[in-house]
């Protein structure tokens, strides 16, 4: 138990041996139950997940029965894909059993050994407190955070955060990336669990699905941890579907505020601005096939009143959706130098 709250944290893995027993030992004890997912991995992880989960199952065990307590079930929960389906799918395997199971907050720590297991309370403090639905990391809005994040990684996770504001509608998030969150069960009883994107793409899908239905996020600033991991992400598939995944989404959120009030200025704002710049960008483009310089200034000019009309739709949708961001009141400061030092 966390201030009176029961506290589930999901390990995705996929192809994480040597990696995903540390991440499970290394879970704070005031959490109850462990989901280790095995995304159908082809190495040694799964059998590293059971090890694992024997092992601190009957330390758990052992202890509960020498303080005279009562054993609630297992504490690391070993679950297995026979397939591999994603990163998302693994998380939401996790969710299912921390609704099944009736936990109040669940957290997400990656099989990876990334994210510092001794700084979880802060993920868990916006929520259990009644300030937030859904915590997450933020490892770039601070520069001492961002540690050994090369300049590439940086500047595509600046670019994925923006076309993730625009999509999601939280445009105060940052590092959208980040897979280190946790979650009120309350929130993910609400929402479309089993429509959300199996992929990589799937934290840009939650964040949308949580705007739509009101849910409150708050940023989590904490420093960038890298070592033995390896990314599965292959970038020549992984940006044309999450591109395809982010307009879809920027349209579905517009499809559903359109009966907003608060948002039917950005909402009128966002589509006379695209249609502009399209109308704009297409005559511009007839005008110089014809050869007439007036009318392709004229048409650009066009293009330009669109785009203005655009920001403005992203400004009166920041406005609107301003109730929804929570800022961040907990600690800055690192503690955990014996896990950087792994």
């Amino acid at each position: 138990m966390y201030n009176g709250n029961r506290i589930a944290v999901v390990v995705p893995a996929h192809n994480e041996e040597g990696l995903v027993g540390r991440t499970i030992e290394t879970v704070p004890s005031f959490v109850d139950r462990v989901y280790a997912v095995d995304d159908g991995s082809t190495d040694g992880t799964w059998d590293e997940i059971r090890r694992t989960a024997r092992r601190l199952n009957d330390d758990r065990a052992k202890a509960m029965a020498t303080d005279g307590g009562h054993h609630d079930g297992q504490c690391v929960v070993p679950i297995r894909h026979e397939t591999n389906h994603g990163v998302g799918a693994g998380v939401k395997t996790g969710y299912r059993a921390a609704i099944e199971d009736e936990m109040d907050v669940v957290a997400v720590m990656n099989g990876d050994a990334q994210m510092d297991p001794s700084i979880l309370h802060r993920f868990l403090d916006p929520i259990v407190e009644g300030r937030a639905d859904y915590a997450k990391g933020d490892r770039i809005s601070r520069r001492e955070n961002v540690g050994d994040m090369s300049r590439w990684r940086l500047f595509g996770n600046h670019l994925l955060t923006s076309l993730t504001n625009l999509s999601s509608g939280y445009w105060q998030t940052v590092d959208s990336q980040n897979g280190y969150t946790a979650v009120s069960v309350h929130a993910l009883r609400e929402i479309a669990l089993d429509e959300l994107y199996d992929g990589y793409g799937f934290l840009n899908d939650l964040l949308t699905t949580l705007n739509v239905n009101d849910f409150r996020v708050v940023n989590v600033p904490h420093r960038a941890v890298y070592g033995e991991e390896q990314s599965g992400i292959v970038y020549r598939e992984f940006v044309p579907r999450l591109s395809g995944l982010l307009l879809r989404n920027f349209l579905r959120r517009l499809a559903v505020r359109s009966s907003d009030a608060r948002y039917v200025p950005a909402v009128v704002a966002y589509c006379l601005g695209t249609v502009a710049m399209l109308f704009g960008a297409g005559s511009a483009l007839r005008n110089a096939a014809r050869g007439d310089s007036s009318g392709v200034l004229g048409s650009a000019a066009s293009g330009v009143a669109g785009a203005v009309l655009f920001v403005l739709g992203c400004r009166l949708d920041a406005r609107a959706a301003d109730r929804l961001e929570t800022e961040y009141r907990g600690e800055f400061d690192e503690t955990s130098a014996d896990f950087d030092d792994e």
